[in-house]
């Protein structure tokens, strides 16, 4: 079943955004369509911070949130009722139903946008208004302060204050209330029997995008419309390149298959990655390499409660990565050692005393884990929210969610490592909700451990 429409969420986000504005005028422009080639265009998917004050997913659009006014809170500004274009494009609702379905307090066709929103600026001291991404719409925002600053000599005077209304809106979505929650449960419940699906149907000879479809069947049948971002299916050393998108290639028996797919729900994203054998069966240095990510995994999502700072979270990770690497003989030296290494590498690049074209790195985790651990995940599947606060992490706090996934990648091309190990690449991601208390793991669903996947996988085969 598809997400339900419920316009008490976006009049309740309405009035926490006016709350936290001055009196002043917020413009919020849709996101535009773009041509795919040729006059296909791309799939449409309204920008997130339009959707999640308004719930309007039609393109072109306006919307305009006013603290001040006395009547007019919201207004839209959305494309005309048309039979004959509706027929070719889709049903439209029109300013009616703005106004009726979703809830705008005065809603015009988009003809009237540069005559109407002139006269909402008037006498406005403040606008909130995001510019930057789009020089066709600043230069549209330009023209209505213009035409305001010539009514001057008519008694109204424009804006003069410009503000960004993206502080106030992305810090709303980085803490997930009730009304974000019940989607982002549900994007996380499709995506994890999704990725279950992937293991149940993995057998050698398939290609990648052959798991992949039977994946986003899933997705789709849950009442996804959309993957919140593009699958990653990489078999063998395939996984080992962390944005691979070609999903093309033979699956062999003997080697891993690493997933990286999300499902979207109501405009929210999941993001989970699994990795399995594709015969079924882990073999030893698999499962080794498998189990230390897992610990790391494991040992970063307990660090993901309230108060402690997000830094943290990626550092607990390195740590046991460090240690399973160690371990496995693919490093030499200590933990402590082997971290301050890079810790001084990496700020000697920040403070450009250490030139990386001229110096070579030390040896350290990073050549095997070279990413972060995570990231804020909700509309957007990196999604909109502070990391740091000027030189210092921000720390955690209940509401926050964010993705957990560490890895370790040995690829098959090296020439340093014991051949047992080259062409593994694992990574092991789950959505986390902090919580006043224990850390709340969304996709659990997805089974993780060495013994369920094959157990898992194992069922599956037999009854083929």
């Amino acid at each position: 079943m598809s997400a339900e429409f419920d316009a008490g969420i976006f009049k309740r986000r309405r009035a926490e955004l006016i709350k936290h504005m001055q009196d002043g005028v917020a413009i919020f422009p849709a996101a535009p369509e773009y041509l795919r080639n040729g006059d296909v265009q791309h799939d449409y998917r309204q920008h997130s911070d339009f959707y999640y004050l308004t719930g309007f997913s039609e393109p072109g659009s306006l919307a305009l949130i006013i603290k001040g006014h006395g009547e007019h809170r919201f207004v839209l500004f959305v494309p005309k009722r048309d039979k004959l274009m509706e027929i070719w494009n889709g049903r439209r609702a029109g300013p009616e139903g703005a106004v009726s379905r979703y809830g705008a307090d005065a809603a015009y066709k988009l003809e009237e946008i540069d005559d109407k929103v002139p006269e909402y600026l008037r006498n406005v001291l403040r606008m909130y208004v995001h510019i930057g991404d789009d020089a066709g719409f600043d230069a549209r925002v330009t023209r209505w302060l213009n035409a305001v600053r010539r009514m001057k000599r008519q008694g109204y005077n424009a804006p003069t204050e410009l503000h960004d209304p993206s502080e106030i809106v992305h810090e709303m979505r980085l803490i997930k209330n009730d009304d974000d929650l019940r989607y982002m449960r549900r994007a996380a419940e499709i995506t994890a029997e999704g990725h279950n699906a992937g293991m149940r149907a993995t057998r050698p000879g398939m290609f990648e995008y052959e798991v992949q479809a039977d994946i986003e069947y899933i997705f789709r049948k849950g009442g996804s419309h959309r993957n919140g971002y593009g699958s990653i299916v990489a078999g063998g050393d395939n996984a080992n390149i962390l944005h691979y998108h070609e999903n093309n290639m033979v699956l062999n028996d003997g080697e891993l298959l690493l997933v990286d797919a999300g499902a979207e729900y109501g405009m929210y994203s999941g993001d989970v990655t699994r990795t399995w054998p594709i015969n079924g069966k882990f073999t030893e240095p698999q499962a080794e390499v498998y189990n230390w990510v897992l610990r790391a995994q494991l040992a970063a999502i307990d660090k993901c409660r309230e108060g402690v700072i997000y830094r943290d979270v990626h550092m607990t990770a390195v740590r046991v990565i460090t240690e399973g690497l160690l371990a496995m003989g693919l490093l030499e030296g200590d933990v402590d050692d082997i971290i301050e290494k890079q810790e001084k590498w990496e700020e000697g690049v920040r403070n450009k005393t250490i030139d990386p074209k001229e110096e070579t790195a030390p040896r350290t985790y990073k050549e095997f884990y070279m990413h972060n651990t995570g990231h804020w995940l909700g509309m957007d599947v990196h999604d909109v929210g502070n990391y740091k606060t000027g030189e210092d992490w921000v720390p955690l706090r209940a509401g926050n969610v964010l993705t957990v996934e560490p890895g370790i990648y040995i690829a098959a091309g090296r020439d340093d490592v014991p051949d047992k190990y080259k062409g593994i690449g694992v990574r092991i991601e789950d959505d986390v909700l902090v919580t006043k208390d224990d850390p709340d793991v969304l996709t659990d669903g997805a089974v993780k451990t060495v013994e369920d996947i094959e157990a898992l996988m194992a069922e599956a085969m037999a009854k083929a």
